[in-house]
């Protein structure tokens, strides 16, 4: 049962969204995924209560005082959404559940400089060795300096991109109905799902 694992120290970078379509996407393709968020505010399950019937299911993964509840049988596919500041023993324990890690990266040198930090922690884990990384580039516009400066950042990295992402009303709309790019007809969100087309090979290796 892989568990995927959305993470990055600072808040406000795009984690829920990704959370929140990558659930989508393996309930598309069949799987029996459940979505669990750590993050305080909840976005995820927010998602989840707003989801409606007719989409294909997704569960609720339940997160109890000792921060994971272990998933009913059946379950195939887990995402779990972080929160902002991960460190300490939530990080030791969502590390040593995660088979991979996303990790989300906006082009500012705040979030970059935290960033680097963060996948420092990660690739020195004792568990590191168990699991893969990524990064994905969020709320990119490749006309600017700033996309130019994240690109030399990551790619000095070692890690694989798995993909950049628009900023687009898109992703708010759909998660107003508690849904994904992949619950709606493709023609209604073409471009998106070709800048995922890197993200979900990489989900199915």
């Amino acid at each position: 049962m892989p568990v995927v694992v959305i993470a990055n120290p600072k808040g406000g970078v795009g984690k829920s969204t990704l959370a929140t379509n990558i659930a989508g996407y393996h309930a598309s393709q069949g799987h029996a995924v459940m979505l669990g968020d750590a993050d305080r505010q909840q976005s995820s399950r927010l998602w989840l209560g707003l989801r409606p019937p007719a989409a294909r299911p997704v569960a609720t993964w339940d997160l109890n005082a000792d921060l994971i509840a272990r998933p009913p049988r059946g379950t195939t596919h887990v995402v779990l959404d972080t929160p902002a500041g991960l460190n300490g023993w939530r990080f030791n324990d969502i590390v040593k559940l995660a088979d991979k890690v996303i990790v989300p990266l906006q082009p500012s040198v705040f979030d970059i400089f935290a960033t680097r930090a963060f996948l420092d922690q990660l690739a020195e884990h004792r568990h590191a060795g168990k699991m893969q990384v990524g990064v994905i580039g969020m709320r990119v516009d490749a006309r600017t300096i700033a996309a130019d400066k994240l690109r030399d950042f990551v790619e000095g990295l070692g890690l694989p991109v798995l993909g950049y992402l628009r900023d687009t009303q898109n992703y708010i709309h759909l998660a107003a109905r508690g849904l994904s790019l992949f619950d709606v007809a493709p023609s209604r969100v073409d471009k998106d799902l070709e800048q995922w087309q890197g993200v979900c090979r990489w989900l199915d290796e």
